[in-house]
């Protein structure tokens, strides 16, 4: 499962691919991870900023409860942030 519960905080493990056309959540990839494309490249921490605005916005939680609990130089990143119903409503979408 590319995603975890504690409590109230959401674990998210995201496959990130800059330099996209668009920001957009993808496929699941592998077995543990969802794939996000971004728009920002990959140069001085610009797509991890443009990663914690898409993702802010999609689940309606401020940028600043967003946090890299690892991966931040990666590919594979792992996000922690407020459990929200905008989440638990995606979630369902994507089963």
């Amino acid at each position: 499962m590319f995603y975890e519960i504690h409590d109230t905080k959401v674990s998210m493990r995201i496959k990130a691919q800059p330099a996209a056309s668009r920001n957009e959540f993808c496929d699941i990839y592998g077995e543990d991870a969802i794939k996000i494309r971004i728009k920002a490249p990959a140069v001085e921490g610009a797509a991890n900023k443009e990663l914690m605005k898409f993702l802010a916005k999609s689940f309606k939680v401020p940028k600043s409860d967003i946090i890299f609990k690892s991966g931040q130089n990666s590919k594979i990143k792992i996000v922690e942030f407020p459990l929200t119903e905008k989440f638990q409503n995606w979630v369902e979408t994507v089963k």
